[in-house]
């Protein structure tokens, strides 16, 4: 065998040993730069408007939970709080009165139904008292009256005897005694009728008394009746003041909300950074008028980055949540940052997409697709933060 058949063979033996062992090197390791570091991004927006007082940030500053990063003008909102405490006094004075206002209501209600049924008995009364004079004037007018009749008819025949006696007289038939005792009685008479009419006139004058009396007295009772009607709605009346009671606790739960609101309002005039983190984006200065809702800046956590890295769907037939991982990052010149999966996507990228592909409207071409898998730094391979949010990286998975 010759020397250049050897080197042949040779040249074909180390390609085959270099084959196998770059196979034996890359089995169970899934690899893709389709990755890229990922964190949360929170934007700060403003949750009032005014005028920016002051900017306690700067670009790229690093922040930790609770600090102030703005403070927008509080003098309207100090002025709204005030205005709503006051409202919130004057509802709960009213409330308290409508309170005191319900048993003062329901005893004098009570009161009133009574008062109203004693008023409407003594008006009946009154009026029974006021018939029984009528019936009792109309009898005195009889009795008058009879007697009128008896002194007149008594005037009339004396009358008569004067008349007769005094002819008689003149002819000396009888006495001047006779005749003086007749004149007497004549003028005895005409008194007694006077008196019968005086009589008459009195019973008459007593009806009109008794008349007038009864009316009244119907006029009483019928006020009696009134009164004890509008008495008797007592019931509805209480019912109003108590409405009108829980109207006004409504009012002071209202005016309390206010009053809630207007704190927060202030509250939110000094704008505090939610998480710890690095201001970016900083979108404000002082003096700037700022509206809610505003975008004023971004906060990134640089403390809880993780990567994605978009392997392709034939990549994952022995990927797990909890097998290793290997980041190289491009910024650092393939520097590597240890990790694992934490988690696989539920679909692929392009369904997630503004866009999702429909495969069953018109010709068809088949595309490997890619599956975003979630890749968390182990602890403390990032402790000065080097990574940033949109660097490229080398994902390498190890699925044995």
């Amino acid at each position: 065998m010759n020397t250049r058949i050897r080197i042949a063979i040779g040249a074909v033996l180390i390609a085959v040993l270099a084959t196998s062992a770059w196979l034996w090197a890359t089995a169970g390791r899934e690899t893709t730069d389709d990755a890229q570091v990922d964190a949360h991004v929170t934007p700060i927006a403003a949750r009032v408007g005014g005028t920016v007082l002051e900017v306690r940030v700067k670009e790229n500053q690093q922040v930790e939970a609770g600090a102030v990063l703005a403070v927008i003008d509080p003098r309207d909102y100090q002025v709204a709080l005030e205005k709503a405490r006051a409202e919130l006094a004057t509802a709960e004075a009213d409330a308290a009165v409508a309170k005191v206002n319900v048993p003062i209501t329901s005893t004098a209600a009570t009161s009133n139904v009574s008062t109203a049924r004693g008023g409407v008995a003594q008006a009946e009364a009154s009026v029974d008292q006021a018939q029984r004079g009528i019936e009792g004037a109309d009898a005195r007018l009889v009795t008058a009256q009879a007697r009128q009749r008896e002194a007149e008819a008594n005037a009339t025949r004396t009358a008569k005897d004067v008349e007769r006696f005094k002819g008689l007289l003149a002819k000396d038939e009888i006495s001047q005694q006779q005749y003086d005792a007749a004149v007497a009685a004549a003028d005895g008479a005409r008194a007694a009728t006077d008196s019968a009419r005086s009589q008459v006139k009195e019973a008459q004058s007593g009806i009109q008394v008794a008349q007038s009396q009864l009316a009244q007295a119907r006029a009483g009772s019928s006020q009696a009746t009134a009164q004890l009607e509008n008495a008797q709605s007592a019931p509805q009346q209480i019912a109003a003041i108590r409405a009108r009671a829980a109207s006004a606790d409504a009012k002071v739960m209202q005016q309390r909300a206010a009053v809630q609101e207007a704190e927060l309002n202030l509250q939110y005039a000094i704008v505090k950074a939610p998480t710890k983190g690095v201001v970016s984006k900083k979108g404000i200065e002082v003096g700037q008028v700022v509206q809610p809702g505003q975008p004023l800046m971004v906060l990134v956590p640089l403390e809880d980055v993780w990567v994605t890295a978009n392997f392709k769907e034939t990549q994952l037939s022995n990927m797990r949540p909890g097998q290793p991982a290997i980041v190289e990052v491009d910024a650092y010149g393939g520097r590597e940052f240890k990790g694992h999966i934490e988690s696989l996507a539920a679909a692929t990228g392009s369904r997630f997409s503004l866009l999702p592909p429909e495969n069953a409207t018109g010709n068809f071409v088949k595309v490997v697709q890619r599956v975003p898998v979630h890749i968390v730094i182990d602890e403390k391979q990032d402790a000065q933060q080097l990574l940033r949010p949109g660097m490229s990286v080398t994902a390498k998975v190890y699925t044995r």
